[in-house]
């Protein structure tokens, strides 16, 4: 197939057009390089793709509507990832993710529309379930007690996509992501903030005291599963993609630590505004309908990330 995937340098589009380009798809990117974080990061990221044959890059924005036009022709499938990610940089930049979550993503779900493209994937995400205290979180579960204006924005598109399906008969699939890491992973998560201040001697910065719990996604498992929803291609559907796995916070700390070969100072603090402290996501669905299997732990995972941090910096 011909796809156009969105967000093509980031974190889980860099993985995802490796996946599909192995496979013998032909693979557009389209990317902004915004500066959310370290560019050059994403730089990095578009040298390896373009080495590989079926790749090819366009860089702009989705809300260009005209780049997004043409770059999407003669495409059998759109992976919508682009999308400014995260819960805490919107609270201080909320104008930034109604423009790029919310009328970016209405340009690219208009222009399948318009273009009679046969399917559109979409980015959603575990922040939906918001307030939530029934787990694990089933695709079922309420969805409008969000917590944060990024949840919220996915949420919308969700709608958005359902309005569309409803009208125009657009096949749509949105994926809920649950806290996602691993090789290349974004500078402002979790896991590369704790590695990058173990190994350069500073406290770790640990938000709830510590007494969170989270569903850790390794990278590979999430683009299976991307992958198999754009083979799958159903009318309409919203999947969880999570480890099915709770996993303590303080418990991934230590895996840090471990896989460093250091013990870490660590500076507690209270929860942030529009953090959860728990994520859990039922996957029966993802299974039984994507044959969805995750398979790697923490144990597991944390280490190949370490192992990527170490030789991508040298350290």
């Amino acid at each position: 197939m011909k796809i156009l995937l969105t967000g093509a340098a980031g974190f889980i589009g860099f993985h995802t057009a490796q996946a599909l380009l192995a496979r013998g798809d032909e693979v557009v990117g389209l990317d902004n390089i915004n500066a959310y974080y370290d560019p050059t990061l994403k730089e990095k990221r578009l040298e390896m793709l373009k080495k590989i044959k079926g790749f090819s890059f366009v860089k702009g924005d989705i809300l260009d509507r005209a780049t997004v036009a043409k770059a999407m022709k003669g495409c059998d499938r759109v992976c919508h990832l682009a999308a400014l990610a995260g819960v805490r940089y919107a609270f201080d930049h909320p104008d930034e993710y109604i423009d790029i979550n919310i009328t970016g993503f209405f340009h690219v779900l208009d222009e399948v529309r318009k273009q009679k493209i046969p399917g559109l994937i979409y980015a959603s995400s575990s922040s939906v379930y918001g307030g939530n205290t029934k787990f694990p979180a089933s695709e079922d579960d309420r969805t409008d007690n969000p917590l944060s204006l990024y949840g919220m924005n996915k949420k919308d598109n969700e709608l958005m996509a359902h309005v569309y399906h409803s009208l125009y008969g657009t096949h749509v699939t949105g994926l809920r992501f649950f806290t996602v890491y691993g090789p290349w992973g974004r500078p402002d998560m979790a896991l590369f903030l704790f590695t990058d201040a173990l190994l350069h001697d500073r406290p770790l910065t640990i938000f709830g005291e510590g007494k969170m719990q989270r569903d850790f996604t390794y990278i590979d498992d999430i683009v299976s599963g991307v992958v198999a929803s754009i083979g799958k291609n159903y009318p309409e559907e919203i999947f969880n993609l999570g480890c099915g796995r709770k996993e303590e916070l303080m418990d991934y700390v230590g895996m840090v630590e471990k896989s460093c070969g250091k013990i870490a100072k660590k500076e507690f603090h209270p929860m942030q505004p529009g953090d959860t402290k728990t994520s859990l996501a039922d996957i029966s669905k993802a299974k039984k309908m994507l044959g969805f299997e995750p398979k790697t732990t923490i144990k597991d995972g944390v280490p190949k990330f370490v192992e990527w941090y170490r030789e991508y910096y040298k350290i």
